[in-house]
């Protein structure tokens, strides 16, 4: 036994070691938050002052050495999400995760977003040349003079980190922009539906914003039969080609997301019990872990400002200073045109155009793979921009070389975009006819702007660069067009003054959530992607409840989780009757169901579930493969409603039997599955079911949400309520989760809420969706969780005395 006593000894010793060599690990990883640190390349001392909530308080003698400071704060924090956003940017995923990363990273290298960083970086002014530098020399001391140990990530994945960029920061902004567009997967969308349905069906799955008219007016069939690319010469679209086109989607990253928008509203000091504008902000995106967003507070000449940034970026993005407070939401503006470019059948670097045919401009890559060989790419591009079907995804399906390629004309590639000096300006306008003015600079994302100052003005703004269509276009930006005719040019810019824009409304508040924010006798075209105004709506009945509000009734409208669009569709859930035992019960549950999407509730959960196989039931037979592309972006509950409006039985027919199936049948089939969904998933007690146990609001981390055995330790998930159409959004997932298989998760909701007063700004709160760390088992990786998920908020202003202070000081 002596020899066991000894292995158990060894076993016990190792065990020991390994928890001490993870002890010093964890501690080495561990930023240095108190104390003092030579940091060259400062001009004067810096003081960062963190709070019990990880949030720094950066103090320092001059603007240029406090976006120092911040990109000293965000690789502390957040090193491998700077390192992920730098990745994404520059497409070089595959060199860190292998493989299963090398096509987005053909599109990304395709799309140019790292090439369209440099030019601008090329083409900036030297103020904002400054502060880039300024920001990218604080991330590399740390990387290089201050970093003790890599995060688990890096290490994990056996990647060393590399020098952050100014042309890193721009291209960031870029993939912001990526984020918040649309339309050129809808364009991509509709040429597939071409070769399966007639115009007028299409505009029945895509269908309009209430009150508006299709704006795709050609026969588009017919155009993609006379630019030959079906097999036949009756064919409309090659399904190998149709095939392509969805490789090509599936590449990309994600943009356009139903969900992803958001809320902003001001309201006047007439209006407020504090006599005093108040602003209420949450931008809707992608929930990961940690957040997109990073609070901090600076303290400067000419730069005193509070509020979200985001790591790679050298400025506070949504926030207040000591005069006024703003917020964003997304306007949504059509400013993605694809175009189809034929290629010379006899030299492929040539493409036609109105003047005969035209060299493209060629250049050469190569994409590195994580233990596979390197990848060459041949990246073209045509006088409307990048060929995005460069991504190689067409030439290798087909096994021949196309007729055409597809190139993308999209404003933020522009090279005299400059998203961080018109930042910096909007972080130091003094009253609301500043930041606008300051506002009229922005390029892209478009945003709907709105702004309060402490004179009692409050405003709103949308800027961005919107193209003008010539009125010979009869796509209107809805389809991808022929490059080669000139009629689907653009022709030049909205100028800055006509951009949607108001101040002082006498009815004493704006509000903004994604719906169309124009007049119906607006003269220029903006978009035709505006969300659904459902959130529009609530937000103005709530609005208009009382004479005054005071800063909870704004809280209590962030929290508010009541669904104008269960009206529509309910009364034909009420109405099915499926032959299931629990069916009953579940109408039972439904009974006086308002659209509260609480999350202790059976009935939203009944709801979503009926509408996901009512979804499918009624589309899935018509849309083919294209029906899994628009769920993985969209509910196609307008669609849905206007189905059910009509009761229209060619949808409801299902197509692959010999009759012909009425909508109220699917209606009892849909309920039926439903019901057999979550018998398996909550049990056979109806009473006990809950839309929170489905309904989880999951920040992904990347890339361990994907690996089950890490998942656990690095993703954040809680339960919420709210559903894609309340105000406090938590958007439904009609696709199974690609690494659980889960229906109905929340990935897209409040990424941030915000609430500002400008009579006494000690009570502007605000909160992200994980924590202000990216290590994980620091206090801070996942501390605002629990308070997000309840609608709970931090002081946007520090109070009391800091728990950690670092002084930064100059290399003499």
């Amino acid at each position: 036994m002596a020899w066991l006593r000894r292995a158990l000894w060894l076993l016990l010793g190792l065990l020991v070691l390994a928890a001490a060599v993870a002890g010093v690990y964890a501690t080495r990883a561990s930023p240095v938050i108190d104390g003092t640190l030579t940091m060259p390349g400062l001009r004067e001392p810096v003081r960062i002052e963190r709070d019990a909530h990880g949030i720094p308080t950066i103090k320092a003698a001059n603007r240029n050495d406090a976006l120092y400071a911040l990109g000293v704060v965000h690789a502390q924090d957040r090193l491998w999400q700077l390192e992920t956003h730098r990745r994404i940017g520059a497409g070089r995923l595959a060199e860190a995760f292998g493989e299963g990363a090398l096509e987005s990273d053909r599109f990304l290298r395709a799309l140019g977003v790292r090439r369209a960083a440099q030019a601008q970086w090329a083409a900036l002014k030297p103020d904002s040349r400054d502060a880039l530098q300024a920001y990218a020399a604080g991330v590399n001391t740390v990387i290089r003079d201050h970093l003790r140990a890599r995060p688990p990530e890096m290490v994990i994945l056996g990647l060393q980190p590399e020098d952050w960029e100014p042309a890193d920061s721009l291209a960031w902004a870029i993939m912001m922009a990526w984020d918040l567009g649309a339309n050129w997967g809808t364009e991509l969308t509709r040429m597939r539906l071409s070769a399966r349905l007639p115009l007028a069906r299409i505009h029945e799955v895509l269908p309009p914003y209430p009150g508006e008219q299709p704006l795709l007016r050609a026969d588009y069939a017919a155009m993609l039969r006379e630019w030959k690319l079906g097999a036949t010469a009756t064919a409309v679209l090659d399904p190998m080609l149709d095939q392509a086109f969805e490789r090509l989607a599936a590449a990309a990253p994600p943009s356009g997301i139903e969900g992803a928008g958001s809320n902003n509203w001001v309201v006047a000091g007439s209006h407020t019990t504090t006599g005093k504008p108040l602003l209420a902000n949450d931008p809707h995106l992608k929930l990961s872990t940690p957040a997109l967003w990073y609070f901090v507070r600076i303290e400067a000449p000419g730069l005193t400002v509070a509020g979200a940034s985001m790591p790679g970026l050298p400025l506070v993005v949504l926030g207040q200073n000591d005069r006024i407070a703003w917020g964003f939401t997304n306007t949504g503006p059509d400013v993605q045109d694809l175009y189809l470019e034929r290629l010379n059948p006899d030299n492929a670097e040539q493409v036609q155009t109105p003047e005969g045919w035209e060299p493209l401009a060629i250049a050469q890559d190569l994409i590195k793979v994580k233990g596979r060989p390197d990848v060459p790419i041949t990246l073209r591009t045509s006088r409307h921009g990048p060929i995005i079907s460069d991504a190689g995804l067409l030439d290798d399906l087909l096994g021949r070389k196309p007729t055409v390629a597809i190139a993308m004309r999209w404003t933020a590639l522009d090279n005299d975009a400059d998203a961080v000096g018109v930042g910096l300006a909007m972080n130091r306008a003094d009253n609301v006819s500043a930041f606008i003015e300051a506002a009229k600079g922005w390029v892209a994302p478009m945003q709907n702007m709105v702004v309060a100052d402490r004179d009692g003005a409050i405003g709103w703004i949308a800027p961005g660069r919107v193209p003008l269509r010539k009125a010979a276009n009869d796509l209107s930006g809805q389809a991808p067009a022929p490059g080669w005719d000139i009629r689907y040019d653009w022709n030049g810019w909205l100028a800055p003054d006509q951009l949607p824009q108001e101040r002082d409304p006498a009815r004493g508040w704006i509000a903004t959530a994604n719906q169309r924010v124009v007049a119906a006798d607006y003269p220029h075209y903006i978009t035709s992607e505006w969300a659904p105004p459902f959130r529009q709506q609530r937000i103005e009945q709530m609005l208009q409840a009382r004479p005054k509000h005071s800063i909870d009734d704004l809280r209590a409208m962030q929290a508010d989780v009541k669904s104008l669009a269960v009206a529509s569709v309910l009364p034909w859930l009420q109405r099915a009757k499926a032959e299931h035992p629990l069916a009953a019960a579940a109408q039972s549950a439904l009974e006086g169901f308002d659209g509260t999407m609480a999350p202790e509730r059976a009935a939203p959960l009944i709801l979503w579930a009926w509408q996901r196989h009512l979804t499918r039931l009624v589309f899935a037979d018509e849309l083919g493969p294209v029906y899994e592309r628009l769920i993985a972006t969209r509910t196609l509950r307008d669609a849905l409603d206007g189905v059910l409006a009509r009761n229209d039985g060619w949808w409801c027919d299902d197509k692959s039997t010999a009759v012909a199936e009425t909508c109220d049948q699917l209606n009892d089939r849909a309920l039926a599955a439903a019901l057999d969904e979550l018998r398996a998933s909550q049990g056979d007690d109806v009473a006990r079911w809950q839309w929170g146990r489905a309904h989880q609001a999951r920040s992904e981390h990347r890339p361990f949400s994907r690996v089950k055995a890490l998942a656990r330790w690095f993703e954040l998930r809680t339960p919420v309520g709210g559903d894609t159409f309340t105000v406090n959004v938590s958007r439904v997932l009609y696709k199974p989760d690609a690494a659980t298989g889960e229906y109905y998760l929340n990935e897209h909701g409040p990424s941030l809420r915000a609430l500002y007063d400008l009579g006494d700004p000690v009570q502007s709160r605000f909160m992200h969706s994980s924590g202000q760390s990216g290590i994980p088992w620091s206090r801070w990786y996942n501390s605002f969780v629990r308070p997000w998920a309840e609608v709970d908020y931090v002081p946007v202003y520090a109070r009391g005395a800091p728990v950690a202070t670092l002084n930064l000081q100059p290399a003499r």
